[in-house]
């Protein structure tokens, strides 16, 4: 079974559960998956604004597969996947945002970096630039 949450920033620069879900609907697991989405969003972020660059749309997803084919309390991870994806305005700033989701991924983030230690923890970056390109 594979547990999942997305979190998307909002225009005030924090970061929100998608899809209606709230902090007292999610179950325990659910719970560590969001918080593991937090700290990646609010510490990129801090990355980003330290390189005078504000994304246009930053959303995180967090999965994790269970050992179990259902939720059981004593389910376990057995890996963890991190999705980021992020628009930008120009060139440029899609640099920047991906340098700062790699540090962010690889070693500043401390909930993902203790995730890798209960399980592996793969990533994708998706860094798009939404300025036309002049031809």
């Amino acid at each position: 079974m594979t547990e999942k949450v997305n979190v998307q920033m909002n225009r005030a620069g924090r970061f929100e559960p998608r899809g209606g879900a709230d902090c007292g609907t999610m179950n325990p697991k659910q719970l560590l998956l969001y918080a593991a989405a937090q700290c990646a969003g609010q510490t990129a972020a801090a990355i980003m604004k330290r390189e005078r660059m504000t994304p246009k749309s930053f959303e995180i997803s967090v999965s994790g597969d269970l050992s179990t084919e259902t939720l059981r309390a004593e389910s376990i991870f057995t890996c963890f996947h991190v999705i980021y994806n992020v628009s930008c305005a120009g060139e440029s700033d899609c640099a920047k945002a991906s340098h700062a989701l790699e540090l962010t991924h690889d070693k500043y983030c401390g909930l993902v970096q203790m995730l890798s230690r209960i399980a592996p923890v793969s990533r994708e970056i998706a860094v798009v630039n939404t300025q036309p390109v002049n031809a």
